[in-house]
């Protein structure tokens, strides 16, 4: 009887080719969309470090969260401007190294290549139901999956902010998070827009067999208002009033230029005060577009407080940044963190993973404090199901 093994046994020299994960944004041709997928593929690469990404730290090791390598882009936008071309702009612009597009070229192009019309656009989706809608962006999901013969995919809201809805009727971004639970996808909203918190998807989303997490993204002045906010109350000093100015420009400052987007957009910055502070101070954050400044942003902060014996005091703050380099490597963060957690059986509203948002879920502290300390012991329960 013959001892060789048979075309069917593997042998020694055999490999089982790593499982690939999709990571589908919404926003596709965006400039946080393009920043995070020219950066997944430059620090795959080893072309630059991970900074910025939390899930790179320590703590995170052993985790068993999908390798950046790993991961596959897609998307939906409206605007057919290629990748390779916005990253162009963008490294134009000052927010991509210069080189990097041409270095990353090949991986700009083959995300290209999967990003699907989104919608609805007036004139050509006027006669589609709501739920026709829902529908083919699940299809397209799903297709995305399978062509690209994917473990898993997770949607991640990374377009302009859409003013409230006034009405019952879904908007864009809850159109996209329907279809991500149809899809059987997890889902983040890393924008303000309404997404999953419209009250028609509220059941399906506390219901959802998928984990999802969030609205919006935390990134600047936001950030450092949930470090600041839990230090006057920490060290007795009564806040009176916090103001708030924020200059920007590109896709975001034309879409925050509407008053309707930018109250959606203040919701979420005024939240964390309230709720750190017990009240909302008095003041208010205005929010200016300034072309100019393309995807660079200045935020200030004016803070007046008082100390012991009522003496009266005040804390400025200049924050100078940019947003979309700022945000990508948090978007990859929550796609391998919400990836992971599909992975293990994890479902509903994930509230450890506040540390990453202005409007975090249900059970979130507010400080950044202690929504590090959730999010490290998050980690750990993830290398524990391993």
């Amino acid at each position: 009887m013959s001892t060789e093994p048979s075309s069917t046994t593997p042998t020694a020299t055999d490999t089982v080719p790593a499982p690939r994960f999709g990571v589908w944004l919404i926003g596709a041709r965006g400039s946080v969309a393009t920043t995070a997928v020219a950066g997944c593929a430059a620090v795959a690469a080893g072309l630059h470090p991970p900074t910025g990404m939390v899930t790179e730290t320590t703590p995170f090791t052993d985790s068993g969260l999908p390798s950046l390598s790993s991961l596959v882009f897609g998307g939906h936008d409206t605007v057919d401007c290629p990748l390779p071309k916005r990253a162009e702009h963008l490294a134009a612009g000052g927010v991509l190294p210069h080189g990097l597009p041409s270095a990353v070229h090949t991986e700009l192009t083959a995300a290209d290549r999967e990003i699907r019309p989104g919608g609805p656009l007036p004139g050509r989706d006027d006669d589609r139901t709501t739920d026709a809608l829902i529908d083919t962006f699940a299809a397209d999901l799903t297709d995305f999956v399978r062509r690209e013969n994917l473990a898993g995919a997770v949607v991640v809201n990374v377009a302009s902010t859409e003013p409230a809805p006034p009405d019952g009727h879904l908007p864009p971004s809850s159109l996209y998070a329907a279809a991500a639970l149809r899809a059987g996808c997890p889902y983040v909203n890393f924008t303000p827009s309404t997404g999953l918190h419209h009250p028609a998807l509220s059941e399906q989303a506390a219901t959802a067999p998928v984990p999802h997490a969030g609205r919006d993204g935390k990134t600047g002045q936001t950030l450092l208002r949930s470090v600041l906010g839990p230090m006057f109350l920490q060290r007795a000093l009564d806040v009176r009033a916090w103001s708030g100015t924020n200059l920007l420009g590109g896709g975001d400052g034309a879409a925050l230029a509407d008053p309707a987007a930018a109250a959606a957009k203040n919701a979420g910055k005024e939240r964390v005060l309230a709720d750190t502070l017990g009240a909302a101070p008095q003041g208010e954050v205005h929010i200016d577009d300034v072309p100019a400044l393309g995807d660079w942003k200045t935020a200030w902060d004016h803070i007046a407080f008082d100390g012991f014996l009522g003496a009266r005091m005040v804390l400025q703050t200049t924050w100078q940044g940019c947003d979309s380099v700022l945000a990508a490597p948090l978007v990859l963060d929550l796609a391998r963190l919400l990836l992971r957690a599909h992975s293990v059986g994890l479902t509903g509203p994930r509230p450890e993973l506040g540390f990453y948002f202005k409007d975090p879920d249900q059970g979130a502290s507010s400080s950044l404090g202690e929504q590090y300390a959730a999010l490290v012991d998050f980690a750990g329960r993830l290398r524990g199901r391993s």
